[in-house]
């Protein structure tokens, strides 16, 4: 069984992280408003639904064929986090400049939509995060299905929190300091959480 008391905090501080998406709700929600900055943050829930669909096929297929595969995948995933958080690191200025210009709903859709799918990390993250939390006990694309319905249903909140965060402090936040400082805490988060799973024997 999933240990949803380690996966549910663990899975909302990757959808919490000031990256680009977030940023976007962030942004829109300073400059318009709650509403279009919730509504267009949905765009991205399709490009992480159609990533966790091939993350359940493909990856479920691999991990019930092969306990080495299982173990394989786990220690790339850590890697994969280390170089993640790296990323984050030294990406972090860059992150907190993304902006939003189009005001129109679909535009805001389609423009976080486009963000979400044409960044390879998103299913990356998703093949190195969900497998740490598989056991054995149960099929483990069944396992990779609930996780991401979870996934989806956090996401949904992390685009409120940002739209809410940046209609309440989008007018005194107004450099982009403060999440720089963000983004490597997450980066230095990404890497100490792959160093230990790394190095974990489980």
């Amino acid at each position: 069984m999933i240990a949803w008391t380690l996966f549910i905090p663990a899975c909302f501080a990757l959808n919490c992280a000031p990256g680009p998406n977030n940023m976007l709700a962030f942004a829109n929600g300073a400059r318009l408003g709650l509403v279009p900055a919730f509504l267009g943050g949905m765009g991205r829930i399709p490009a992480f639904s159609l990533m966790i669909l091939i993350t359940v096929i493909g990856l479920g297929t691999i991990l019930a064929a092969s306990a080495m595969a299982f173990t394989a995948i786990k220690i790339a995933g850590a890697v994969y986090l280390v170089y993640v958080g790296i990323q984050f690191w030294r990406k972090a200025r860059a992150m907190a400049a993304a902006r939003s210009l189009d005001s129109a709903l679909w535009s805001l859709m389609r423009r976080d939509f486009m963000m979400a799918i044409s960044n390879p990390k998103a299913i990356a993250i998703f093949t190195a995060f969900f497998p740490q939390f598989i056991t054995a006990a149960e099929p483990a694309w069944r396992q990779l299905a609930a996780m991401g319905g979870v996934f989806l249903l956090l996401e949904v909140g992390a685009v409120a929190l940002y739209a809410v965060a940046g209609v309440a402090f989008g007018k005194v936040l107004k450099s982009e300091r403060v999440f720089v400082y963000l983004n490597r805490f997450v980066g230095a988060v990404l890497i100490i959480s792959g160093g230990s799973m790394a190095l974990s024997r489980s």
